[in-house]
């Protein structure tokens, strides 16, 4: 992990320092509401449905042990709204039907981060003086700036893996923050960075996607897209450079973004990301960005240009943990043990196929702790959790996690004949379910139960599916497959790249769904980054899990065999198309509106 020099110490504790006096002055009426908001933002506090939201950076995704039991106190001591605000905001989800407002609780979303719903402000300035204690904090989590900069969960460590991202993904961050060019952009702004063939980070999603990679003479460098994103407008990103020299990624992406002040839109919110510009300026935007680049390069003499020596200093502190023994037991006796311990235990047989990845270290595993059960929202972890986890981690991840795309946590250090220690204690923690890719591994936006943008609520949805497929054995049959949920249009689940994707609607002031299928983040198992296409009108809320039963049920009669295995649900549904789901789909609309 990246070890925080005393300057960036310094600066943390003085960011936390800053925002006491803001809230300071926001309390006492020196500042007006207007003057406060962007000061928070900044900082990462939003105000939502019911009460503020603290979004906490993770730069790539990585927590230690100690920032772990932090947040963990943040959750137990802090994230608790006044008596008032809940009762209130619980009479209002009674009314739906539900009341989904756990308090306690962190939440690990898409990008990385963590967040928090209940914190009231007046407590702010002391959940960010604690935050600081362990070098974390909210600053460019909000805002018209860059924001924090993701990688795959599996960086450093993947087999697949050409060179790691992290290294460079700590330079950009340490570049961007509090940049002034890029402080005030038309929109957000948001780069993912993946070192591996699979690309896990989703990376042709973000207005910036960089992908490591080796040219023909084995030089490392970038295939650089840009203008990717969700929302309203769907775009998969355009492919600016197939490579670029890693020196010069520094200075390509400040061309990106200065043609992008210059250019992007900032009349219309929806029509500001960078993504429409390119949409819109096609040749033209790719041939202003090589122009200034060339201009950065050749005029400018390459400020940017990255050292081979800043390269090894950040990279240092990227190297193999301290693992807490001498050496590993033999290899071949190691998975000798843990076939015998499958055979003996089924429960830990699926764990080991679901939840345990190689590693570049044969005697090493990467192991993810799955946040995806009943009556738990996808993505949430308690105090009591969170307090666990740090536990594992220690024992078992040389101090280390990282937190996935998909909303769960990986340990990244974990030795193979430790496996079956971890999955007891993991299951006793209750974050050992087999469902690692399955159709309860989806991911869900916190909805309406918690956001002022939603149309509609996303927990529920995800309650409901998972309950209804609760049998391993089933889950297993129907095979890999992604499952996302938003709340509303702004695409916070990722509804978009779901193979099933669920798009929360208003209609006549009621809740409704909208359906997508086909859709892909561009990993292994739905191979290139496209949008899913919708299937029809809306569906009721009540409608929607036997919507997705009936795309599964369609999928299991019309699935084939392709050598020793199944279809996937992706490659079924390319290969026959959309028509006979979306009839299935809409057999359950016709059959909910006759019973009516």
């Amino acid at each position: 992990m990246y070890q925080y020099t005393e300057f960036d110490k310094a600066f943390v504790r003085s960011r936390a320092a800053q925002f006491r006096d803001q809230i300071e002055r926001w309390e006492s009426g020196k500042l007006s509401e207007d003057e406060f908001r962007p000061l928070r933002l900044q900082n990462g506090w939003y105000v939502q449905r019911h009460a503020p939201m603290l979004r906490v950076a993770v730069p790539y995704g990585e927590l230690s042990s100690a920032q772990i039991r932090v947040l963990a106190r943040v959750a137990r001591e802090y994230d608790e709204p006044e008596a008032d605000v809940y009762r209130l905001a619980s009479d209002a989800q009674r009314k739906l039907g539900t009341a989904h407002l756990p308090t306690h609780h962190a939440h690990f979303t898409t990008r990385t981060n963590v967040q928090f719903n209940w914190i009231p402000l007046s407590k702010a300035a002391d959940v960010m003086e604690l935050l600081a204690s362990v070098n974390m904090h909210g600053i460019q989590t909000s805002g018209n700036c860059i924001r924090n900069i993701s990688c795959d969960e599996r960086a450093g460590v993947a087999p697949d893996e050409i060179a790691d991202p992290r290294p460079f993904a700590e330079i950009m961050r340490q570049w961007t923050t509090l940049h002034p060019e890029f402080a005030f952009l038309p929109r957000k702004f948001k780069i993912a960075i993946t070192g591996a063939t699979e690309d896990r980070a989703a990376t042709d999603w973000h207005d910036v996607g960089l992908h490591l990679l080796r040219n023909d003479a084995g030089e490392l460098g970038f295939r650089v897209s840009v203008g990717g994103g969700m929302g309203r407008t769907p775009v998969i990103g355009t492919v600016l450079r197939e490579f670029l020299p890693w020196r010069q990624i520094m200075n390509y992406i400040e061309a990106v973004v200065r043609v992008y002040n210059r250019y992007g839109r900032r009349d219309n919110k929806y029509k500001a990301r960078i993504k429409i510009l390119v949409k819109a300026e096609g040749q033209r935007y790719i041939d202003e960005v090589e122009e200034e680049f060339r201009q950065i390069v050749e005029h400018d003499g390459g400020p940017h240009t990255i050292a081979q020596a800043e390269l090894d200093r950040v990279g240092a502190s990227f190297v193999t943990p301290q693992l807490g023994r001498q050496a590993p037991r033999d290899g071949t006796m190691a998975l000798a043990v843990l076939n015998a311990q499958a055979a003996q235990h089924p429960m830990f047989a699926r764990w080991l196929q679901r939840n345990v990845a190689l590693h570049k270290d044969p005697s090493m595993r990467i192991v993810t702790l799955s946040f995806k059960r009943r009556l738990q929202a996808p993505g949430d972890a308690s105090a009591e959790q969170l307090d666990l986890v740090a536990e594992l981690t220690d024992r078992f991840s040389a101090g280390e996690a990282r937190v996935t795309h998909t909303q769960n946590l990986v340990l990244p250090w974990v030795h193979a004949d430790d496996l079956f220690e971890l999955w007891e204690a993991a299951r006793a923690a209750g974050l050992a379910s087999a469902n690692v890719r399955l159709l309860t591994d989806m991911i869900a936006c916190p909805g309406g139960d918690f956001c002022a943008l939603a149309n509609a609520r996303s927990i529920p949805i995800a309650e409901a599916v998972t309950e209804r497929y609760q049998d391993l054995d089933e889950l297993d049959d129907i095979g890999e497959i992604d499952l996302h949920i938003s709340g509303c249009i702004n695409s916070c689940g990722h509804h978009h790249s779901g193979h099933i994707g669920i798009l929360g609607v208003d209609k006549d002031g009621q809740e409704w769904y909208q359906v997508t299928l086909g859709g892909s983040d561009g990993s292994a198992t739905g191979g290139t980054a496209q949008p899913g296409k919708v299937i029809g009108p809306s569906f009721s809320v009540s409608q929607v899990p036997d919507v997705i039963e009936a795309v599964l049920s369609t999928y299991l009669d019309l699935r084939k065999d392709v050598g020793a295995r199944s279809e996937l649900f992706i490659e079924t549904l390319r290969r026959v198309g959309l028509d006979p789901f979306k009839a299935a789909a809409n057999c359950v609309r016709t059959t909910a509106e006759n019973i009516a």
